[in-house]
This record gives structure tokens, C-alpha cells and sequence, in this order.
């Protein structure tokens, strides 16, 4: 009996700088692009594979998500994530979530026992405080900077999200974004990473999230973007290359990954560089920063 298809791309974030070095988080990549394989030659579902995926990133500390994240102008962290299935077109997302341990499985609550599909603020740690999720018990010690950011180069660190899609081998598309922001952003900003359609999109077809400088990416509606560029007739890369340049014009840059129906896989950026890595039943891993 043949195995079928699936396959599975993660990202670390588009805010990589060159000269940098990144082997730690390439090795985590690495780790959690075999394991997200193993779970989905197993049969494992997409949509649980994206949130283990990004749970695991959220909680390691090395990107700019979850633990990673850093203050917001008022000094405190809030975080955004979104999670998307998609054979149903169910989401749920978080927006300005404070010290939740890991705020896409906080999304994920939101998609399957709420009528809603985005909470915010207050209102979304009441509620994934009644759900029982972890929180921080002391953000000054829990909070890390990331992999390849130093002290006195926060102000200029203008974005940083962690990601994840995959297709299964029941042909079963998802995918699941999470971000703790820009850093120093404006208190209560909001960046692309929670909006559906902008951060993240899953459908039957397709499934893709972004990073980058949010504002642009919710400027270009741009994982829809893709979605709709690809159901027109356009090949998956050129339907990403067409957005990020789109988002280019507008003065961003970033990065996309995505995975089709087909298992088709493709990581596009146009900054320095994008933390990502990929597999399928097919292919080994393949992990990288820069080009």
C-alpha cells in the first residue's frame, strides 16, 4: 500500500540579518521539521501539526514569538496568533494577548468552542484563563531575546513571527502563525499575524503564513492574496513572488511560506533572510536561513 502525500514547512521569522549566526535555531528547525514528518506519516492531522509546530516555537525562547517576544511601548508584552483549518474554512485567532504561555493553541480554543473567530486584550486572557492555558508567572524572568537580536538593536528590529503549514496524508490542509510583534511596538498595535486572510490562510487548496512588517501584509490582504492569485491559474511561487513584490512596492519586505494540495512546498522571502525549513513523504529536510 503506497503511503500518500504529505508535506510540512515551518518558518522562524523574516527579520534574519546577515553576518548572523543562526545554527541554534536551524537545529531546533530541524528537529521539529523530523518530528511534524514523523507525526504526519503517522496519520496525523495538518491542524495538529501546525500547532505542535508553533507551540514549540512559542516556547523555546529562539524566535521572536511567545517567549522570544520582547516589551511593547508601555513595557509589557503582548502577543498575536492565528490557526486556520482548512476542509472546514475554521479559524480562530488572538490579538494583544498578555503572558498566555502559548497563544495559538489559545487561537485554536477560540476556533472550536467559541462562535467567534478573533478575541482580543482582556478579553481574550479572561477567556484563556477560564480554558485553563498556562500563563507567565514572572514575564521579567520568562521573556528572552531571541536568536541574532542584541540589546542595543531592539529599536531596530522591525518584525520577527513564527509559522507553520502542512498537508496531510488525508489531504487535509492547515496553517497557524504566532508573534509577539514588532519590537517597542505602539501599545495595542496589531500586525497582520491574527488577521485571517492578511497572517494566515487555509483553505482546500492552499495553506500559507506570513511574516514580515505586518502593516504591509494587511495592506496586500496578502496570504488571501496568494490563495486567489493561485485559484486564477497562477503557479504557487509566482502567485508568493507576486505578493512579497506587491508588499515591496509598498516600502516592506518579508516572507511567505505555503503548501498546496499536490504537496507542492514553496519559502519565498525578500528580506536578508528567513528562518524555515520543510519535508514531505518524498523529500528529506531541508533547513535554512539565507539563500
Amino acid at each position: 500500500m503506497s503511503i500518500k502525500r504529505f508535506a510540512f514547512a515551518l518558518h522562524g521569522g523574516a527579520g534574519a540579518r546577515s553576518g548572523r549566526d543562526y545554527s541554534v535555531a536551524e537545529y531546533h528547525m530541524r528537529e521539529l521539521t523530523e518530528n511534524a514528518r514523523d507525526r504526519l506519516a503517522s496519520g496525523a492531522r495538518a491542524l495538529d501539526v501546525v500547532e505542535y509546530a508553533v507551540v514549540q516555537m512559542e516556547s523555546s525562547g529562539l524566535y521572536v514569538a511567545g517567549r522570544g517576544s520582547a516589551p511593547n511601548s508601555a513595557g509589557y508584552v503582548e502577543l498575536d496568533a492565528s490557526i486556520m483549518d482548512g476542509p472546514v474554512s475554521a479559524a480562530g485567532a488572538v490579538s494583544c494577548l498578555r503572558d498566555v504561555v502559548n497563544p495559538v493553541s489559545v487561537a485554536r480554543r477560540v476556533m472550536e468552542a467559541t462562535p467567534h473567530v478573533m478575541l482580543s486584550g482582556a478579553g481574550a486572557l479572561a477567556f484563556a484563563r477560564t480554558q485553563g492555558f498556562e500563563e507567565v508567572g514572572e514575564p521579567r524572568k520568562y521573556y528572552t531575546l531571541p536568536i541574532g537580536v542584541n540589546e542595543d538593536e531592539i529599536a531596530d528590529q522591525t518584525h520577527g513571527t513564527v509559522g507553520a503549514v502542512a498537508l496531510d496524508a488525508n489531504g487535509e490542509l492547515a496553517a497557524a502563525t504566532s508573534t509577539g510583534g514588532t519590537f517597542g511596538k505602539l501599545e495595542g498595535r496589531v500586525g497582520d499575524t491574527p488577521i485571517i486572510g492578511a497572517g494566515t490562510w487555509a483553505d482546500s487548496e492552499i495553506a500559507i503564513s506570513c511574516t514580515g512588517t505586518g502593516e504591509y501584509f494587511i495592506r496586500t490582504g496578502a496570504a488571501l492574496s496568494v490563495a486567489c492569485r493561485v485559484r486564477a491559474g497562477a503557479s504557487l511561487s509566482q502567485a508568493v513572488d507576486e505578493v512579497l513584490a506587491d508588499i515591496k512596492h509598498l516600502g516592506g519586505d518579508g516572507g511567505i511560506i505555503a503548501v498546496d494540495a499536490a504537496g507542492r512546498v514553496e519559502m519565498i522571502y525578500n528580506s536578508e533572510g528567513m528562518k524555515r525549513a520543510s519535508a514531505d513523504s518524498a523529500n528529506s529536510v531541508f533547513v535554512a536561513t539565507f539563500d
